[in-house]
């Protein structure tokens, strides 16, 4: 009978538990991905090199010793230019006709949006009369709807020119004249003559704004034919702008008496 022999167990140590990781869970993905990478050969060269880029270099200039890339010593002023007298007055020339051109531009910019506003007003004076009647639509009626955009037209102009004027801009003030001067003419004809008032004040106005303007900046002999021209083609709309024509003539006479010959009239050409 075979003897049965049985094996004595031996017990086995348990091992002690591992400490556990803060915050009581498991390392993330992330945290295993990072730790890769800090042990990664190519990070401690990277870190290496931008340890060398931040280290200061300390160079000679002039003599002293400077410290570079954030060092204490560095000079941040800028490199100092000397200017002679002629180049700092060629700097000054254009620094001024720089300026020049931006005021130009202002002026006409503030010269087209009189000009729009305007038009605007011109167009809400023929969009307040009614054109579906079976009567005239220059009668008293149409007339009483049409006469506070009269007025916002007059008053316009009136601002307009005052404020041209005020600024000393004489050239955007004529030019502002003669546009204003074709809008009004483009105004209605009411049946009823005393209606017509507004109309004739704002022709009065716009004659008053060009005489200042010709007599305190009278144009140039090459601006003032033009001038003329478009002065008579305003004079067959309204005769209120006749003295103006009179004192662009007599400016035109006297710039060709200082030039040595006589000015030649329409009648002579």
């Amino acid at each position: 009978m075979a003897t049965a022999y049985h094996e004595r167990r031996v017990l086995v140590e348990i091992p002690a538990p591992q400490p556990k990781i803060a915050g009581h869970m498991r390392r993330s993905y992330l945290d295993v991905l990072n730790s890769l990478v800090q042990s990664s050969p190519y990070t401690s060269r990277a870190q290496s090199s931008k340890t060398q880029r931040d280290r200061p270099r300390v160079g000679c200039l002039g003599g002293q010793r400077v410290a570079g890339c954030g060092g204490q010593g560095e000079d941040l002023r800028g490199p100092q230019i000397s200017l002679c007298q002629q180049d700092l007055v060629q700097l000054i020339s254009s620094l001024f006709l720089l300026e020049q051109e931006k005021k130009r531009a202002l002026r006409c910019s503030d010269l087209k949006l009189l000009q729009v506003d305007l038009q605007l007003r011109k167009a809400r004076v023929h969009r307040s009369i009614p054109y579906s009647r079976l009567g005239s639509n220059r009668d008293a009626r149409c007339y009483r709807k049409a006469y506070p955009h009269l007025l916002a037209f007059k008053s316009a102009c009136q601002e307009g020119g005052r404020l041209l004027l005020q600024s000393q801009q004489w050239e955007e003030a004529l030019e502002h004249t003669l546009v204003a001067w074709r809008y009004t003419s483009e105004l209605p004809q009411w049946d009823t003559a005393s209606h017509n008032a507004v109309k004739e004040q704002c022709y009065g106005v716009l004659a008053a704004n060009c005489a200042t303007a010709l007599q305190r900046a009278p144009p140039g002999a090459d601006k003032a034919g033009e001038l003329l021209r478009r002065l008579k083609a305003a004079q067959a709309h309204s005769p209120l702008i006749a003295p103006c024509v009179q004192e662009l003539e007599r400016i035109l006479e006297d710039s060709a008496a200082r030039l040595g010959h006589p000015a030649l009239r329409d009648d002579q050409c």
